[in-house]
């Protein structure tokens, strides 16, 4: 019986993981004590979410849980705690490189305002950063239930802090709601000063919101993409331009878009060219990490040892990390081979 290599041991790259959605459960529990919120108990109790999404009820609760597990961070003490906390999750998993995503409006009523709310977000990057060794760089994330108005604004406070530790550009929420054409012009404004263009799509709505992100937002990476599965000439698409999809099987399978984790169609993505990157998602409400994300691409969808370290190669290439660290990255994932 041939002896399976350590899936936490494969270096890799995380490229789909939400700022609150990274907490730990017990530092939710913590920080709801500290600032004395009430948790319901979907929430108290630590227990992995099963909501089914793809309906209108479903959503809403599943934005009701999240919006008050953000609402527990409330001071500077919160953010480093939450940032370090993941950048030590990151590296127990055997994540080298993580692109984290943040809405800043959702923190800057607290916060000071928008550019203090950003400002701390990338100092807490950055000092995690150092004392975990994990790289870590932040994308922020329009709203599609905002204004068009609001993304612009966000697309512009992003391009002023390239330098300082942001990379790309986002569009989150239910893909069913707001039309990707009317966030183009901040997609505009992201990609002319030099971020890359990551919006959310097909994942509640079908392969069609994945040619959204792309004709209309000029999309370098999507976030899921799981239903491009549907139609093979976006597949092939995906694949001839390279274009990473950010699968999130664990978070597929709890919010519904899939009834069973072997429904994911990871195994028909692969195998048509088109790059994945593994992500978590939010592990607050879904109970698993990136490393389980591996395990579940071996276990249940018969991914070798060779195939997940391609996946892992898949997931850094897709990075905005320098060439240096994706050179030093590859050869440590050949090495974890050998």
């Amino acid at each position: 019986m041939e002896l399976l290599r350590d899936v936490r041991a494969l270096p890799k790259a995380h490229l789909h993981l939400h700022f609150t959605g990274s907490m730990r459960p017990t530092t939710l529990l913590e920080l709801a004590a500290k600032h004395r919120v009430r948790l319901p108990e979907a929430l108290a109790s630590g227990q992995p979410q099963h909501l089914d999404a793809t309906d209108e009820r479903g959503w809403f609760r599943f934005q009701r849980l999240y919006d008050t597990a953000r609402s527990v961070l409330r001071d500077e003490s919160d953010i480093r705690r939450l940032v370090l906390e993941t950048a030590e999750d990151e590296a127990r998993d055997g994540s080298r490189w993580l692109e984290i995503q943040v809405d800043p409006t959702s923190y800057a009523p607290r916060l000071g305002g928008l550019i203090p709310a950003l400002e701390l977000i990338l100092d807490a990057v950055r000092e995690a950063s150092e004392a975990t060794g994990v790289g870590m760089r932040v994308l922020v994330a329009a709203n599609r239930m905002k204004s068009e108005m609001d993304a612009r604004t966000l697309a512009r406070l992003a391009v002023r802090y390239t330098d300082q530790g942001v990379i790309g550009f986002g569009l989150s929420n239910d893909e069913r709601r707001g039309m990707a054409r009317d966030f183009d012009r901040a997609f505009a404004i992201a990609r002319k000063g030099g971020l890359l263009a990551a919006p959310h799509g097909g994942e509640l709505a079908g392969p069609e919101s994945v040619r959204d992100c792309l004709d209309d937002l000029g999309a370098g990476r999507i976030g899921h993409g799981v239903r491009a599965a549907e139609d093979p000439r976006l597949m092939q698409r995906l694949a001839d331009r390279q274009i990473t999809c950010e699968v999130c099987p664990a978070s597929n399978v709890s919010l519904g878009v899939y009834e069973r984790a072997e429904d994911v169609p990871l195994r028909r993505l692969f195998e048509a060219g088109v790059p994945i990157a593994l992500g978590a998602d939010d592990p607050l409400l879904f109970g698993s990490r990136l490393a389980a994300q591996y395990d579940l691409a071996r276990d249940v969808h018969g991914f070798t040892d060779p195939e997940l370290a391609e996946l892992a190669r898949q997931s850094v290439r897709a990075t905005r990390a320098p060439e240096d660290v994706q050179k030093q990255l590859l050869a440590d994932i050949d090495g974890w081979l050998t």
